[in-house]
């Protein structure tokens, strides 16, 4: 019998594996569990009448741009009203940005998967948060990256640190998180933005800002993004790609984002853009253009704002009720996650993923943080999402999640 024939696949796949958290998902099976795992937006909180009015208002007005092949680079009403967008949170103030000043990407996901095409060759150091966002770990080391860790605290990335690294491993570029992020909801200070952008200017050192989660305050606005205040540090501009998307603030399924950043580099990933998908679903870009348009994105914002955060306050009280010392966090101003550090305290449990496997068994998931670190990974750590649960399911996670802790 012949034996079966051994695929050889890319090199570069050597680089990367299975997601942690997508495992997980595969345990949540299990009726009744509680699920503080997702990285989702409550559907429940959608505009679906919005949406749908801006679906058909687009099929209506121009059924033949909503449907047919479009420019690679964007639906140009979208990428109106997305730059629209951005100059009323400030950006304005700086050098407005113009439509020609971004690309319509499919998902901020796929903005970043770009600028791993355009800039890293393998070998090339990219300096990371520790923790980042998982996916993106996985996207850079893809296509080859040596990925280098900045330490953070509850302010977000040390800026005297990554200045260090940027002077010791002259890097491609820096990938920061700076509102809310992906795992640890820091938020950034108005003075470390300033400084990280004298940082790129001095060093020659182009900075990414990835910014899902920003438009997510609970109560007074964060700082502006590092694009808002490039007019304070004058020549950082030319040394700033920033990263938006739709998806967290009105529907991950319309997988719209966008990428602004220098001119050259946004031709080179319009190049490699067109090789992967064309262009963005052109009726997904025709619907929230429509929807960007109507107006009713502030109350939606408002909407989701006010629910986030009385889910993010009854989690932060019941952690610190039903499990006291033996974990530490600081408590989110916005964005969608708790990042927690199990402390050992009492003779408890100090390991994440061991908690982890406890916690399923007792109904409840959550993320350990090992995954979200590039290099040197904190084993204590966890990521728990309040995005996707009622209050009430909320407490009785967090006491299944004591149960689990106590078991250990």
């Amino acid at each position: 019998m012949t034996a079966p024939a051994t695929l050889r696949f890319a090199e570069r796949l050597n680089n990367v594996e299975t997601s942690a958290i997508r495992e997980l998902f595969k345990l949540l099976g299990k009726p009744g569990i509680i699920s503080f795992a997702g990285g989702f937006p409550d559907s429940a909180l959608f505009d679906v009448a919005g949406i749908s009015e801006a679906s058909q208002l687009a099929l209506k007005e121009e059924p033949s741009a909503a449907l047919q092949y479009g420019a690679t680079e964007g639906y140009q009403p979208l990428r109106e009203q997305i730059a629209a967008f951005m100059n009323s949170k400030g950006t304005a103030q700086s050098e407005p940005l113009a439509a020609s000043g971004l690309i319509v990407t499919t998902g901020s996901q796929q903005a970043l998967d770009l600028l791993g095409k355009t800039m890293i060759s393998p070998g090339d150091k990219v300096i990371v948060e520790g923790p980042t966002f998982l996916a993106t770990i996985q996207c850079f080391r893809l296509y080859g990256a040596e990925l280098i860790t900045a330490p953070v605290d509850g302010d977000g990335v040390q800026p005297d640190a990554l200045e260090a690294l940027i002077r010791t491993h002259r890097p491609k570029f820096v990938y920061l998180i700076p509102t809310f992020g992906n795992p640890t909801g820091a938020l950034l200070s108005r003075e470390r933005r300033r400084r990280i952008l004298e940082l790129a200017v001095e060093t020659g050192t182009l900075v990414l800002e990835d910014d899902p989660y920003g438009d997510l305050y609970f109560g007074d606005a964060p700082p502006p993004s590092l694009w808002a205040m490039s007019h304070e540090v004058p020549g950082s501009r030319d040394w700033l790609v920033y990263c938006g998307s739709l998806s967290k603030v009105l529907s991950p399924g319309l997988r719209v984002g966008w990428m602004a950043g220098p001119a050259e580099l946004l031709g080179k990933a319009t190049m490699c853009k067109q090789f992967s998908d064309a262009h963005t679903s052109t009726l997904a870009q025709a619907t929230a253009a429509r929807y960007l348009q109507s107006g009713r994105m502030p109350a939606t914002l408002a909407r989701v704002r006010s629910v986030y955060a009385e889910r993010a306050a009854t989690m932060g009280h019941a952690l610190r009720r039903e499990l006291g010392s033996a974990i530490d966090f600081v408590q989110p101003q916005g964005g969608l996650f708790v990042w927690a550090r199990l402390t050992g305290a009492g003779g408890a449990l100090k390991d994440g993923n061991a908690l982890a496997q406890r916690a399923i068994a007792q109904g409840v998931a959550f993320v350990p943080g090992a995954p979200f670190f590039a290099t040197n990974p904190d084993p204590a750590t966890l990521r728990l999402s309040f995005a996707t649960a009622p209050l009430d399911q909320i407490e009785a996670g967090v006491k299944r999640l004591a149960a689990a802790l106590a078991s250990a």
